[in-house]
């Protein structure tokens, strides 16, 4: 499978939601589109990126974007993650995995000289027609939620 690189169109791929429904990437064409994916729920920058998110949320709406954060964990999970940090940024799971494979995000990591597959922080950023404007790859969390609004911002 060829990832999506700038320039590129957004997949037509399902994710399950946490209200147990369902989310088509296409669902998102017609507005700007942030879609970033994470490595877990619960976890410090993950939590740290998605209370960014959630604060920023209504300024990425007044510019007439929408946000969804994509990781492996469970609707169920995600539930719990919006519960517990009052998150209103959509999360949705990606269950097939088609999702993380199209944006080349599930790579091999190390993490005190063990390697395992895991989820690339990265963010992309779509205009109107679902074209893909800009990615940002290994994220590092502070700071970025604020560079992406910058971005949509210049793009609206």
């Amino acid at each position: 499978m060829k990832i999506i690189e700038e320039g590129g169109k957004l997949p037509a791929i399902e994710l399950a939601t946490p209200s147990g429904g369902r989310v088509n990437l296409h669902d998102y064409l017609g507005k700007i589109f942030v879609l970033y994916f994470y490595p877990k729920d619960d976890t410090s920058g993950c939590t740290r990126e998605a209370q960014d998110f959630s604060r920023l949320y209504p300024e990425f709406r007044a510019y007439g974007a929408d946000v969804l954060g994509v990781s492996r964990d469970t609707p169920i999970k995600h539930q719990k993650f919006i519960d517990k940090y009052d998150l209103t940024v959509p999360l949705a799971t990606d269950d097939s995995d088609a999702a993380m494979q199209a944006f080349g995000v599930w790579v091999e990591k190390k993490l005190y000289g063990k390697t395992y597959m895991g989820i690339d922080r990265s963010t992309f950023l779509f205009d109107t027609t679902g074209i893909l404007v800009r990615d940002w790859r290994k994220v590092k969390v502070p700071g970025h939620v604020v560079d992406v609004l910058e971005a949509v911002r210049a793009l609206a």
